[in-house]
């Protein structure tokens, strides 16, 4: 079985993307899984040529850092031949109506910037169902988001196949198990996001020991001065709670117990993240700084990629008419 996951490099990687979902990608996945860069998935809105490549090879450098296994994973756009033919047929097997109401193009294009959003916007998940389909992925994990795209592909791996030929796995959205849910530290009503404008309340698996010190002693609170883990009452402290939970392996609620003052938890909050991102970020620096070893597993992962993938494509080809 193959389960396929990817990661968007539209910023620099940050402790909820590690907490989230990378680490537990290195400590629970299986042989046969498959991870990506999907730095194609990044131009959909406006981005910039150098920070997108940069970018790229950092969350790259980061995933082995974690432990992923390099002859699973691979960068997007090094298949951007085998992708881009896929995406071209099912896109011509795709309605309008069907690309059109998609929730996150509906939201990220809104109702008065349809005429400006890139169309980039209203076909990634066509993309995205390229990507999926390409590797014969049987299932996907994704979160509520990311669903809907995955009902797409499925609606297009069974049109597809349905009216040429069988080709394509049909593959299942499947929910992962929970991983942590780190939040702004700033703003505390929002999750960390690669691409915030505002990072004071970001801590990026790059961000030196000191940074994140004074990151995270800026963290929004409250005035209440009840140590208690009640994340609707309280989102600034249970945040905070759920980071070192995250980092020691106990629950909110113990971590809650082992402290006396808001002082002493950001202090521990602090240790915790950069013990824990200290052999990431050490690791992931070593490899950025030999491009030779970083540019090998990437060449070699995109060889595998493309083998894994190439057969199917050819006979989506052939079956449609244009190979």
């Amino acid at each position: 079985m193959t389960r396929l996951s990817g990661i968007t490099p539209s910023g620099h990687a940050h402790a909820g993307n590690y907490l989230g979902a990378i680490r537990r990608w290195a400590r629970e996945g299986a042989p046969g899984d498959l991870y990506f860069v999907s730095d194609l998935h990044a131009m959909t809105t406006p981005y910039h040529p150098q920070r997108l490549r940069a970018h790229t090879r950092e969350l790259l450098a980061v995933l082995i850092a974690s432990g992923i296994e390099p002859d699973q994973m691979f960068v997007q756009s090094d298949l951007i031949r085998e992708v881009g033919a896929l995406t071209w047929l099912l896109e011509c097997t795709c309605a309008y109506g069907e690309a059109a109401r998609m929730t996150q193009f509906k939201e990220k294009a809104g109702k008065d910037g349809k005429v400006t959003a890139r169309l980039g916007l209203l076909t990634y998940p066509v993309l995205m169902a390229a990507d999926i389909l390409l590797q014969g992925a049987d299932e996907v994990p994704v979160g509520d988001d990311q669903e809907q795209h995955v009902e797409l592909a499925r609606a297009l791996a069974r049109r597809f196949n349905g009216t040429f030929g069988e080709v394509f796995v049909v593959p299942r959205a499947v929910t992962p198990q929970a991983g942590a849910r780190i939040r702004d530290l700033a703003h505390p009503d929002r999750k960390m996001d690669k691409s915030a404008g505002d990072v004071a309340g970001v801590i990026f698996l790059m961000d030196a020991p000191d940074l994140v010190r004074r990151k995270v002693k800026r963290a929004v609170t409250d005035s209440l001065d009840r140590l208690e883990y009640r994340p609707d009452d309280q989102p600034g402290l249970a945040n905070l709670l759920e980071i070192v939970a995250a980092c020691t392996g106990k629950s909110p609620r113990e971590v809650a117990d082992s402290f006396d003052s808001y002082g002493t938890l950001k202090d521990a909050a602090a240790e915790a993240l950069i013990e824990e991102l200290r052999p990431i970020r050490d690791t992931a620096r070593t490899l950025l700084d030999d491009p030779s070893e970083l540019d090998r597993v990437r060449a070699d992962g995109a060889v595998r990629a493309r083998e894994r993938g190439t057969h199917r494509l050819q006979s989506a080809l052939r079956l449609a008419g244009v190979g």
